[in-house]
Order: C-alpha cells, then structure tokens, then sequence
C-alpha cells in the first residue's frame, strides 16, 4: 500500500509566491543559504528600522523582548525544553561553542569522521594540537549501509573516548547516517554525542529528545528560511553546567543557557533575530514532514530525468526514506567545475562544486519553492553542457 503522501496537501505554488523571485539564477544550492520567505524578509527590515530610530534602546529592550517566543516557538520544531536554546550566528559557532567548552583531558579520545564539515574537523584537531587530547576517525564510504557506518564508530571507540562527532547528513552529499544509533552507542559507553544538523533542521522532521544527543547545532539560515546570520545550538540540560561558553559572559555568573548566546558577542545585529520568529512560523504552518515529503520528490524527480544523460553518475543513495533535498553527481570524463562555470554562465544556473576525498561533483539542492518545470529547464541545461563539453574533447587539440 502506497505511503500517504505528508505534503498532499499543500499548495506549493502558494508557497513558491510566499518567496522572493530568485534572479538572475536558478537556485539549486539552498543547502548553503536559503533565501526567506517574504514575511521574514520584512520582519527583518521592519526591526532594522526601529533599531535605527534609537539604536541604544530599541536593539536590546525592545527587539530582544520577542527572543523568548521564538526560544518556544523553535523549542516545538526541535522537540525540546526551551531552556536549552542558544541563539547564535550560525552552526560553525554552534559546534565551536559545544568542541571548545566540553572539558577534555589530554589523551582522552574524540572520534570523528573523514566527511565531517572541514572546520569542524579542524576546531578537533586544534584542541589535540592545544591540550593533547586525541582525535581518531570513524572510517566509511558515503555509499555503505547503516550497519557499516555505526560498525565503523565502535570499531575505534576505545574506555578514553569521550565524544563522538556526528554529521547528521553530509553537506557533500546528503547521504543520512543513523544519528539515533550512534547516540545510544555513545550513550552506552558513558560517551558525550556532537550532532551537526546544519543540514537536516527543517529540511527533515528531527527530535532532539528521540535522537538523544548532548548537543545539537544548526543554522537557522538554511532550510527554515530565517535571515542569514541565524543559527541555534541545542544543550542537554544535564549538560549545560558543564560546558564552557565560547565567550565570556557579560554578567557573572552565567544564567544557565544563557551563557552560549548571541549577546555575549557585544554589540550585534539584533534585527536579524527579529527574523526568527516569522520564519519558524512559516515553516511550522508547512511543516517538517511536508517539506521532508516535498523536497525529496524534487531529488527523485530530476534525478530520474538526468540519468539518460551519458556518463550521469549519482554519489548519493537514492531509494532511502532520508532522501532530501541534497545530492551530489558528476559526469564521468568531465571536468565538473567547467561544467558547473557552464551552466552559471551560459545557462543562469547554480549548482555547487565540491570535492573531498575520492569525491568530486556538483551539489544540487532544490528547496520548497522550485517548480518541477525549473528542475527540467537544469536538466536539459546540464545535457546541452556535456554534450558541448564532449564535442569539443573529440575536436583535434581538445583533449579528448
């Protein structure tokens, strides 16, 4: 029996007016930066204007008046107490926060994994330079099985390892690891859990309760559609207490959550926040299931038209219910950064290069908002590019 589909019932082409036009490209790279909807949009120029009225005043005895609301507001998206909110600028500074504010002795062991986003992978490797602590990688192929990615985990899980670093879906290619097994195998062996959900908030329905993790981070700039410069960090409660802020509070000592927040920053932009709360509505009129449902028809959709394409080559796992929005492919004996020039250049459209390890493609990411229509317009746009490409490699000289 087929599966009711969440987003059924939503008016896309409703939703796709709730946006602003996206010109002069197609945008197929919302995993870096969504745009927000309208009503985001001018919440956020609405608060920047009062801001400019009396700076002083307006920013923090004003504007910042709404931030419990949205607290709540985003508390009912992420499934969690309120309390263990951090408002931040983005998941970067959200995962710095929880890597340099968990207390960790030298030669104690963090695992990490070699897809994991590549500052975060640094922060690690700066504290094992700084404090001696150890850093070892879980290692495994985007494409393996479940099984094979949480088998990697425990195989280097050692009495001294004391936090696993969890990439709930790779930015590379979308692929989903099963976050919820590797907290209880952490929460197992008495290990703290790391979640970057940069990419799965509002894009897939998550619950930090039933994950179970220690710290979730994400941006809030993503795939909710708040303003750029927006990111939360989720703490455990138990946690909190335990765990050094990034900055100095400016008032000792710490109110609890309070101490990971935007405001220890100084002097900040205090109408972006103002964004949040409209956004998260927006999103929560949608909803995550819907967007989950929406955004993976899209991948399925143009991924079915492109596979006649000579060469096509798809780096992401197809016929899973984590599916997204985000994919990765190449074009076998092309040169994927010319063909991504190509299609910005001569066909006003933006796909993503990117290359780690044995991987190098073109990211697509459609959100919400794209016609099937558009996504047909990519695919004949890529098919013209790589026969164009061809065609020249087999000229004499071409290097065919």
């Amino acid at each position: 029996m087929a599966r009711p589909d969440p987003g059924g019932d939503v008016d896309w082409e409703r939703v796709r007016a709730a946006y602003p036009e996206q010109r002069p490209l197609l945008n197929l790279n919302n995993a870096a930066v969504s745009p927000p909807p309208l009503v985001v949009e001018q919440a956020t120029i609405d608060a920047y204007r009062l801001v400019n009225r009396n700076p002083d005043r307006n920013m923090w005895s004003n504007l910042d008046l709404a931030l419990p609301e949205a607290k709540a507001e985003l508390a009912g998206l992420i499934d969690c107490d309120p309390g263990e909110i951090a408002l931040n600028r983005n998941s970067t500074e959200g995962l710095c926060t929880a890597i340099f504010g968990i207390p960790l002795a030298a030669g104690e062991q963090v695992v990490v994994s070699p897809w994991d986003y590549p500052s975060v992978r640094a922060a690690w490797f700066q504290r094992q330079e700084r404090e001696g602590i150890e850093v070892v990688t879980a290692d495994y192929d985007l494409m393996d099985g479940d099984d094979e990615i949480v088998e990697a985990y425990a195989a280097v899980m050692t009495s001294r390892t004391r936090v696993l670093q969890i990439t709930h879906m790779s930015h590379w290619t979308g692929r989903v690891v099963p976050a919820k097994r590797l907290c209880r195998l952490a929460k197992d062996n008495g290990t703290l859990t790391v979640v970057d959900g940069a990419q799965t908030f509002a894009q897939l329905p998550v619950s930090f309760r039933d994950l179970d993790c220690d710290f979730f981070v994400t941006s809030l700039h993503k795939w909710m559609g708040a303003p750029v410069g927006n990111g939360m960090l989720v703490v455990r409660e138990g946690v909190i207490d335990r765990t050094w802020p990034l900055l100095a509070p400016f008032d000792p000592p710490p109110l609890r959550v309070d101490k990971f927040d935007h405001w220890n920053l100084g002097t900040y932009n205090s109408a972006l926040q103002a964004g949040i709360l409209p956004a998260a509505r927006f999103h929560r009129e949608i909803g995550a299931a819907a967007v989950h449902a929406r955004v993976r028809e899209l991948t399925r959709y143009w991924v079915e038209r492109a596979r006649g394409i000579p060469g096509f080559r798809l780096h992401t796992p197809l016929d899973t219910d984590t599916l997204g929005a985000v994919s990765l492919f190449s074009i076998d004996g092309l040169d994927a950064r010319a063909v991504e020039q190509e299609l910005r250049d001569g066909h006003q459209i933006h796909v993503k290069y990117r290359e780690v390890r044995h991987l190098s493609g073109m990211r697509v990411s459609p959100h919400v908002y794209l016609r099937e229509s558009e996504l047909d317009r990519f695919v004949e746009a890529l098919a013209e590019v790589v026969e164009k490409q061809r065609a020249a490699a087999r000229r004499p000289g071409g290097g065919g």
